[in-house]
Formats: C-alpha cells, structure tokens, sequence
C-alpha cells in the first residue's frame, strides 16, 4: 500500500494563521466603519427626500427615496456582513464566517436587478401620465442627495479589490448616485424647460448603466460561490512555474486554487520529489512562491513517493480515480 506524506510546516503555518487574522481583521474593522458611516448617512438622506417628496408632492423624490431605501438596506446588508466575517473559526465552520462577505454582495447584486426593473416600470408610467413636479424643492433635495452620494462613495471608495462585500454596497451607491445625477438633471428639465419627460427617460438610462455593474458583480461573486480560480490566476502557469521552484520537485498536479473571501486565497497540490529531497526546503520555495506571486496565504502540499496514489486505478469507491 503506498504511503502519503503530507507535509505541512507547522510554525509556518501557526506564524501565517496570526500574521492573516491580524490583516483580516484590520481589513473588517475597517470595512465596518465604512459601511455603518454610510448605512447612518444614506438613512438620513432617505428620511429627507421622503420628507421632500411628501412636501412637494413629487413622485421623482419618493420614487428616489424608495431606491435609498433599497441602498440603506443592502448597506446594513454589506455591514452585518463585515461583522460575522470578523467572528473566529469553530469547529463546524474551520475557515470562519469570512464567506458571508460574499453572500452579502451576491444578494446585493440581485437586488440591484429589481430595483432596475422597479424603475423602468416606474418610468413607463411616468411617460403615460405625467405628474406635476415641484422643481424647485426637488431640485433642492436632490442636490444635497447628490452630495450626500459622494460623500459615501469617497468613504467606500480604495477597499480591497477583492472585497465584494464592499464592492457591492459601493454599486448601490454608484446607482444612487447616477439616480440623484438624474433628478438633478431631470428637476432643471421640469423647471426650465417644462419636460416633464425627462426624469422618466433618465431614469431608465441609469437603470441601465446600474444592470451593467449588477451583472458583473453578480458573476464575481458566483464565481467565488462556486470555488472558481482568482482573478489573474492560471492554473496551467502556476503548475508550470512550481515546478521549477526546486530542483528536488519532479512535477506538480492537482493544483487547485481559490478564494473564501476578500483578500483570503487557499492553495492545494501534489508535488513528487526526487527519492531523498529535502521536503522542509522544497515546501518553504512552493509556499514562497505562491505567496509572492499569486497571493496564496495558505497553501496545503502533499508530497508523492512516487506515481500519484490518488491517480491508481481502483483506488477510489467502485474502482473511479479519485481527485
């Protein structure tokens, strides 16, 4: 029967769990203090253009404080999820809560498909039977909401590529933005020009531009749901590479990377050596590399005595190869 070696550097690895959880939990902390400053400030500005639209009977306000209030959930969506992502590991969830981070900007993404059908409705009906519009405090509110919008989007704004969670309730803002663009654009419209048209046509182009960025947050974040490979990484370049990472190492396969959360990329592989190699140095150069290039923080290897163990027919249930 062939023996597996499953090598793992244990201060390695202790020194790395540390050294992660520290920047994970800087990098919470501050995701968290971000999104409740613009959770408290898109709720404010919800009450006031709720409040303006009531005063001035305009549905454009009503209407854009219904999509605040859209925004202000999905904040304390993205928010709540910062926090369970900071809760340690136990022993039914190893690597933690950090993936709720991404559930959080998958359901963003998907609320964003809503509200866009929620204003192209919106907007159809508008065209059909306009209503009167008082621009003047419309245009008012709508330019303290625009500045409110920048506000917190300067607040989100340089996270973590990788960070979904923020990315999402930062396309939340982005299309709040556009939409106080528009009411802006739209009150001057019904001031000065008497186009009552023009917020419905508005609307409709944000709504738009909004279903371009749902849709590719929504395939970023179901690529992580589904294990998929980082972006910027290939696996075929990283088998290649690791393979000349020592001299001792024969070749690599099953290579498998992926992330849980932002800033957070696992690693899995077989390597064979050469008959005496010095395992301890050949998986500080694999680890090594993998963290430098790609980003890995944690990279599990298991060294081969020889022919793949896992690629022997028969070795599996019912005689199949196993993975």
């Amino acid at each position: 029967m062939a023996h597996d070696h499953h090598a793992h550097a244990h201060d390695h690895a202790h020194d790395h769990a540390h050294g992660h959880d520290h920047a994970h939990d800087h990098l919470a902390g501050s995701s968290e203090r971000k999104l409740l400053f613009a959770f408290v400030l898109t709720t404010a500005m919800l009450v006031a253009e709720a409040a303006g639209g009531l005063f001035s009977g305009s549905l454009a306000l009503l209407a854009d404080a219904g999509h605040m209030l859209v925004d202000a959930l999905a904040l304390l969506l993205a928010f709540l999820g910062a926090r369970f992502a900071a809760r340690p590991a136990d022993s039914r969830r190893s690597y933690g809560y950090g993936r709720i981070e991404v559930l959080a900007g998958f359901v963003n993404a998907l609320t964003q498909f809503a509200l866009v059908i929620f204003i192209v409705v919106e907007a159809v009906q508008r065209l059909s039977s306009p209503q009167p519009i008082l621009s003047g405090v419309m245009l008012g509110v709508a330019i303290a909401g625009l500045i409110a919008n920048v506000v917190v989007l300067r607040t989100l704004h340089g996270h973590d590529p990788d960070d979904v969670n923020i990315a999402g309730a930062s396309l939340h803002v982005l299309g709040d933005l556009l939409g106080s663009v528009a009411a802006v654009l739209a009150a001057l419209a019904v001031r000065w020009l008497g186009w009552l048209w023009a917020d419905p046509v508005l609307s409709v182009l944000v709504s738009l531009l909004i279903l371009r960025s749902a849709w590719m947050l929504l395939r970023r974040t179901s690529h992580i749901l589904l294990e998929g490979t980082p972006e910027g990484v290939h696996l075929n370049e990283v088998q290649a590479a690791l393979q000349g990472a020592d001299p001792a190492i024969v070749g690599v396969h099953h290579v498998h990377v992926w992330q849980v959360t932002a800033g957070s990329r696992m690693a899995t592989l077989h390597a064979e050596l050469v008959e005496g190699a010095d395992q301890g140095r050949v998986l500080i150069a694999i680890k090594t590399m993998l963290s430098e290039r790609w980003r890995v923080g944690h990279a599990t290897v298991q060294f081969d005595p020889g022919p793949c163990p896992d690629e022997l027919e028969g070795c599996g249930p019912n005689g199949r190869h196993v993975h």
